[in-house]
Parts: C-alpha cells; sequence; structure tokens
C-alpha cells in the first residue's frame, strides 16, 4: 500500500476510476457516486453533453457531432481533462461544494498493482483537478480485500481475484501486504469480445454492444457450464443483408469462445501461486480465492476455475464495491494498523 492508514484517515474522499464504473465515497456520508466512466461531448463546440448512465445509453446511438469517449482505461485515467469534467458534472454542484468548505482537501484514490508512475501521476492530478491538496494513492488489490472482508493483516495467506473490465489481477496477501501478485491484460471486455466474434463468424449476426451482457444474464447461474441451458435466443443485425434477425445460439459453443481469454487468466493465478512460498500456498487449499469486482458476476466463471484449479472460489457479497468499499473503511477509520508486541527479554 503506498499510503498509510493514518494518512488515509485524514481524507475526505475516495475515488475509485474504473474502466467500467467510477465510484465516489465521501467520508460521513458514504457511497454518493456509482456511474459508468462514460462522457459524451459535442465535438463542434467541445461542450460536454451528458456522463454516466445517460452517455452510456448513447454508445452506438448518436449523430456524427457526438462522440461517447472513456477517459479511463484498464485503470488509468487516459485523458485528464475529460476525467475531471467527467467527475465534476458525477458529484454535482452541492456535493463540490461542501467538500471545497474543507481547509486542506484530501482525496484518495485506487490504482491498479503495477501502475507506472506516469498513470499515478495522472490519478494524482485528476483529483488536484478537483480541488484536493494532496492525494493518497492505495493499491486496489488492497483496497479490495479490504472491503470484502479478508483478513489481510494476519500472518495467513488470502488470494483475492480482481476481475475488472479490461484487466484482472491477481494477488497473494499476508501481513497486509502484497507476497506476489500478477496483472493479466484479459478483463470482461476480452470476453465480451470473444462472443460478439463468435457470433459474427459463426451465425454472421453483429450484436449490438450494449446486448452483450443481456446474453450473459440470460445465462444466469449455471449459464456457462455445462449444466445450464443448452441454447438461448438473442436478437442482432445480419452481417450480409443489415436486417433484424433472431438465431438461437449453442451455449456449449458459447463456452468454447470465452475459453481463450479465461486460459489466460488461469496462466496467471498459476504463476501467482508458483512464486509463492509454500506455506502460504498450504493455507490457500483450505481458504481459496476471492473474486470481486464486476466481471466476478460473469455467470458459472467461479465454476470454471474451481474445476480448473481445484481449490476453493468465493464470490463476494457485492464484488463490484468492493473496493470503494475497501477504501471508505480506510477513511472512516474501521481499520486498526497491526501491532506488533514488543519483544520481552
Amino acid at each position: 500500500m503506498t499510503a498509510s492508514l493514518e494518512q488515509l484517515r485524514r481524507c475526505h474522499f475516495a475515488v475509485d476510476l474504473g474502466a467500467a464504473r467510477t465510484r465516489v465515497y465521501v467520508k460521513g456520508a458514504g457511497l454518493v457516486v456509482d456511474q459508468p466512466s462514460t462522457a459524451a461531448v459535442n465535438t463542434r463546440t467541445g461542450a460536454l453533453i451528458a456522463v454516466g448512465e445517460f452517455a452510456e445509453k448513447m454508445t452506438g446511438r448518436t449523430p456524427a457531432y457526438i462522440r461517447v469517449v472513456r477517459p479511463v482505461t484498464g485503470g488509468t485515467v487516459v485523458d485528464i481533462e475529460m476525467a475531471q469534467r467527467m467527475l465534476r458534472q458525477l458529484l454535482g454542484d452541492k456535493l463540490r461544494r461542501t467538500l471545497r468548505r474543507r481547509p486542506r482537501l484530501r482525496a484518495a484514490a485506487c490504482v491498479p498493482h503495477d501502475a507506472d508512475p506516469l498513470a499515478r501521476r495522472a490519478a494524482i492530478e485528476t483529483l488536484v483537478g478537483l480541488g484536493a491538496r494532496r492525494v493518497e494513492l492505495v493499491d486496489t488489490l488492497i483496497a479490495a480485500a479490504v472491503g470484502c472482508g479478508l483478513p489481510v493483516e494476519r500472518p495467513e495467506a488470502t488470494m483475492i481475484m480482481v476481475c475488472g473490465a479490461a484487466a484482472t489481477q491477481v494477488a497473494v496477501l499476508s501481513l497486509g501486504a502484497i507476497v506476489t501478485a500478477e496483472r493479466i491484460p484479459v478483463g470482461g471486455e476480452a470476453v465480451d469480445h470473444a462472443i460478439v466474434q463468435h457470433l459474427r463468424h459463426q451465425h454472421e449476426l453483429m450484436l449490438p454492444s450494449q446486448s452483450v451482457r443481456p446474453l450473459q444474464l440470460a445465462l444466469h447461474g449455471n449459464g456457462l457450464t455445462p449444466q445450464g441451458p443448452a441454447s438461448t435466443e438473442i436478437h442482432g443485425r445480419d452481417v450480409a443483408t443489415g436486417l433484424a434477425r433472431s438465431v438461437h445460439v449453442d451455449t456449449a459453443a458459447v463456452r468454447r469462445a470465452i475459453q481463450t481469454p479465461l486460459t489466460a487468466v488461469l496462466d496467471g493465478i498459476g504463476r501467482v501461486l508458483r512464486e509463492c512460498p509454500p506455506d502460504l500456498v498450504a493455507d490457500l487449499v483450505d481458504r481459496g480465492i476471492m473474486m470481486v469486482g464486476g466481471s466476478a458476476l460473469l455467470p458459472g466463471l467461479d465454476q470454471m476455475l474451481r474445476q480448473a484449479t481445484g481449490m476453493p472460489v468465493h464470490i463476494a457479497e457485492r464484488p463490484e464495491l468492493c473496493a470503494v468499499q475497501g477504501l471508505g473503511e480506510m477513511l472512516e477509520g474501521k481499520i486498526a494498523p497491526m501491532v506488533l508486541d514488543p519483544l520481552r527479554a
């Protein structure tokens, strides 16, 4: 963790800038923003038209002079100015005025485990533009582990898997620190892309970008496992004619289509375990893997990991909120620092 617990307790608000969603936690008020990391811009005037849910609905449905942008990619801010404008609109005038009344406004932000200095600087500059005098950075893996209630401060192994939209992060934690970690550039978007490509090649059907998630929800429960439904009906546009068409998709073929991105995740888990000390690996046999992040809700993913690794796999209660909840608990002082008893002669 970059920041200490004492420094985090002095912060007034925390931001989790994800590739898919942006969440803001205000000390004393709780979670106040949970919106897609999306903005719609008028390219003629440069004016911001919409942010969040409304901008997300505009994706693929805009005229030529309106552009839908995502200022955050893979947990890293790629457009600082647009990220600041988006955050200002999401927070609203009333909340921003309340925060600015603080004499020395402090903020905290999540950053990916292997974020380079440029990515860390971009996160700091984004919040400084909102009026923060000081910004503390927290590793997403630590924040998510705290948010889902893992005993990260104990001298025992806990394994966490943060399933994001653009990347998946896997780590083994012990004594409040990361023992070994791996970031795999495969996330929910890669799974969505694999499904879209499968439908295009096998059924000559173009699926709208916002219809991939409903397809996954139609396969809820055991949808992506052999025990799930044999087929499901989806609607899209015919590649040749451009007309609307419905097809029945074999779920077994969908499972095979997403094997390639999921294999990369399994390889990353294997590398983390190989680099981990044997004593900690022995702890994980019983405790298993805790999955957090929005893509952890992909139907049947936990069962596929369980079969591939032979370890217990658990999904947090609200996996998409674990990182920002962990930041909030640190801000509120709910996490007690580990105190070592002095050695007695």
